[in-house]
C-alpha cells in the first residue's frame, strides 16, 4: 500500500483523527484482553489450590483408614 501525503490540510486532519481513534479502540482492547487473562489466572490458581486441598485431605483420610484396617488383626481361620 503507498501512502501518499495529501497536501489537503482537512484530509490530513481526518486520517489523524481515524489513526488517533484506531489506537485508541487497540489500547481499549489490550487493557480488557489483560484484564480477562488476570482473571482467568487468578480463577485458575484458587481452583488449582481448592483442588490440591480437596486431594491432600483425601490422602490423609485414605493413610488413616489404612492404618486402622491395618492395626486390625484379622480373625483366625478355623482348620478342618
Amino acid at each position: 500500500m503507498e501512502t501518499v501525503l495529501s497536501k489537503n490540510p482537512k484530509e490530513m486532519q481526518e486520517r489523524a483523527e481515524a489513526s488517533f481513534k484506531r489506537k485508541e479502540v487497540q489500547a481499549r482492547e489490550a487493557t480488557k484482553a489483560m484484564a480477562d487473562y488476570q482473571a482467568a489466572t487468578a480463577a485458575t490458581r484458587e481452583k488449582t489450590a481448592r483442588l490440591r486441598k480437596l486431594r491432600l485431605a483425601k490422602e490423609a483420610a485414605d493413610r488413616e483408614l489404612a492404618k486402622k484396617t491395618a492395626a486390625k488383626p484379622k480373625p483366625a481361620k478355623k482348620r478342618r
